[in-house]
């Protein structure tokens, strides 16, 4: 073992890993903010958290909505995502400059993306600073999958692809080769 710097730890131990955007609504305002740290935190009730940082727009839209909904880009979302990731919601509609279709939630205000793969409608139930981000937990209220199921979008670290080491009982164990 040799001790490194924790940027060189998490380029090796962050990727792959799905990409998830917050889709957020406030007093006619939207944005979207592609995520990389989410999580699911409880089976009963269902809840998720995200982190995010209060300097992004979308952060701002959660904290005064308390909701949001988790959203999973399809593999044709790559442009999107960098394009959601690299302009502001302040000032940008990502949404028109996308062309996205906008479809109602059942439980929350803000609004399915029909060009994504799936989703999950979430109300804020807590928060927690946390240096420079906030960590929003949030309870699941309901989930959408598009017809036909669509394969995630994922961050990637440059390589050849995955070693599937071990599958059993549903689970699949593997290494990026």
């Amino acid at each position: 073992m040799k001790s490194v710097q924790l940027n060189e730890f998490w380029r090796l131990a962050s990727r792959p890993e799905i990409i998830a955007w917050a889709v957020a609504q406030h007093e006619g305002r939207r944005s979207i903010c592609p995520l990389g740290w989410k999580m699911r935190t409880s089976f009963a009730p269902p809840m998720v958290a995200v982190s995010i940082a209060p300097k992004r727009f979308t952060h701002g839209l959660i904290a005064a909505s308390g909701e949001f909904v988790l959203s999973w880009p399809g593999e044709d979302q790559a442009e999107a995502t960098y394009f959601c990731g690299t302009h502001s919601g302040q000032n940008t509609d990502k949404f028109a400059e996308m062309g996205f279709t906008t479809l109602p939630a059942r439980h929350i205000q803000v609004p399915l993306i029909a060009e994504c793969a799936a989703h999950i409608e979430c109300r804020v139930r807590g928060r927690l600073e946390t240096g420079d981000h906030t960590i929003f937990a949030a309870e699941v209220l309901g989930a959408w999958i598009a017809e036909p199921p669509r394969r995630l979008l994922c961050s990637i670290h440059p390589s050849s692809g995955a070693e599937i080491l071990l599958q059993r009982g549903g689970y699949s164990f593997g290494v990026v080769r």
